[in-house]
Parts: structure tokens; sequence; C-alpha cells
């Protein structure tokens, strides 16, 4: 693939596409599969230890290739030590969302890292510019995972990018050729992609929720809080999440003051992917994955009428 962005300029990438840091499945051996295969790979930390992000990023090393990592910025910033071994770790990127992150925006560039936020809204990018990251993730509300609900994509992106001067990914819906050809052509430097990456054998997640993610169609998602309500997990309540549907958050979806009232807790798996699920249809290796978006370049070459 010869299409050239910034990303891919900046990280020595074959394709403008950097897996997104889903915490319990993008441990260091998917983020070293996706960057061996020229997109690059993120590890996801969540709530876990800074031995954790020293281990993975370990794994991810290995590959010889250029590897990021992604932090929940409120549980890092209630947990400092994440960010130091993340910042040790060295890796091409950094990603820390969802919270206070500023404060660690200029010790992570001191040693040469990258630093990008996820935004899901106008006056977040341009917060997020102010802070002085080096890019803006545009996440939209069909994402799976963490985030905003709010706007869309598509809208989302083109309102960020009339509004900040620094390279933007697009986020959210993103699952193959045809999306990532839409959002370079939107002016995006590439994509963050999750759901495409959830069935892939290298991923730390369950058969089961691989499994889960290839029966779900486009419908199968829901965007709610109630899941990390359910798991005594305090995010903000400005980030919901986005899932495939399960039986505690078809019950108590919209019932969110009562379910903190009476403090139900559900033992059910959550499978957190985006409406994009439906285009996911088998386990592959990750190399698969990525070689489906070296497809947006025939795209977009449809529309070039240079000799």
């Amino acid at each position: 693939m010869v299409l050239r962005t910034w990303l891919t300029d900046r990280f020595d990438l074959t394709v403008p596409v950097v897996s997104a840091p889903m915490a319990g499945v993008s441990g260091g051996a998917l983020a070293a599969a996706v960057s061996t295969a020229g997109a690059l790979g993120m590890i996801g930390i969540g709530y876990e230890t800074a031995a954790v992000v020293r281990t993975e990023a370990d794994v991810a090393r290995a590959s010889g290739r250029p590897f990021g990592i992604g932090l929940i910025a409120w549980y890092a910033d209630e947990n400092p030590e994440l960010v130091e071994a993340a910042i040790e770790a060295a890796p091409a990127l950094l990603s820390l969302s969802f919270g206070p992150y500023a404060d660690h925006v200029a010790a992570a560039q001191q040693k040469g890292i990258v630093v990008a936020t996820q935004a899901g809204t106008v006056d977040e990018a341009l917060r997020a510019v102010d802070a002085g990251v080096d890019l803006v993730i545009a996440r939209g509300g069909e994402g799976g995972g963490h985030g905003r609900g709010e706007v869309a994509t598509l809208p989302l992106l083109e309102a960020v990018l009339d509004a900040v001067d620094v390279p933007v990914l697009a986020a959210g819906g993103i699952a193959g050729a045809r999306s990532l050809a839409a959002v370079l052509a939107a002016g995006a430097a590439g994509a963050l992609v999750g759901t495409a990456f959830l069935a892939c054998v290298e991923g730390q997640n369950s058969a089961a929720a691989r499994a889960a993610v290839v029966d779900a169609g486009e419908t199968d998602t829901i965007y709610t809080t109630v899941l990390d309500i359910g798991r005594g997990i305090p995010w903000p309540s400005e980030f919901g999440g986005r899932a495939v549907r399960n039986a505690f958050a078809d019950r108590w979806h919209g019932r969110e003051a009562e379910l903190l009232a009476e403090g139900t807790r559900s033992e059910e798996p959550v499978v957190w992917a985006g409406q994009a699920v439906g285009l996911v249809r088998a386990e592959r290796p990750a190399a698969d994955v990525v070689a489906d978006f070296e497809g947006a370049e025939a795209l977009l070459r449809r529309f070039d009428t240079q000799p």
C-alpha cells in the first residue's frame, strides 16, 4: 500500500491504522502482530498493575516494530505508577483518554513519545490541543468500549478537523477498507480501529468472547452505563460504553438510578464492541485484518483524475 499520511510517515507504517488499546484484549501479542503486519499495534491497560505494563511492553517490543500503550486516564491519574511504567517502556505512542491527562503530556514528550487522546466532542478536542497533545482521536458514538455517545464519527471528524491544527485519527465504526477510505478522504491521518480486531487469535479475550463477536450483528450492541454500575467500576458518568447486548444490560438500561440505589451487581461477562461488529465474521490472525484495510487505496484511486 502506498497511501502516505502523517501517521504512516511518523511511525513507518504501510497502512494508516492504529489498533485500539482494548483492555483485556490488546496485550503485547496482539500489538506485536498488528505492528508486524504494517499498522501500529497498541497495548490496552485497564485496571492492571505497573508490572503488567512492563510485561506486555516487553512482548510487543520483541517484534522490533513501533507499538503504543493506551491508559484509562481517570484510573491512571489515581495510580500514577501506571503512567510512569508506560513512559519507561518507551512506546512510540501513548494514549491517555477519559479523564485528567494534561499533567502527563510533557513527561512523555520529553522521552520522544507521541501523545494522543480520544475526544468525543469538539470542545474535548480543543482542550486536548491546549494541553499539548500531538494527536487527537475523534471517537464517534458508534465505537466499542468506553467513550462519549453524543456524536457519530463522520460529523465529529469533520468538525474536529475544522477546529484543530494537529493530526486527527477517526475512530468508531471503522472496520474495513471502505470506512478507512471514507475517513482518509475526509482528511483524517488514519483510523483507530478496535472492533475489527476483537476476534483475532492473538487477543487476550476468551474463545467465548470471540465467538460472541463473530455471532453478533450490527444491531446487537448497546451504549449504556449500567454495565459499569453493575460491576462496581466508578467510571465518570459522562462516559458510557458500547457492548454486545446481554441480559443485565437489557434489564437495567434506562433504570440507572434504581440500579445505583439497589446496588445490584452483575457477574455476567461483558463483551465491549462497536456497531461495526456485524462486519466481523470469523476468528482470524491480526495480519489478515490489517491486510483488509489495504483495499482503501484502490477505492480512493477511483477518484484520482491525475494522468
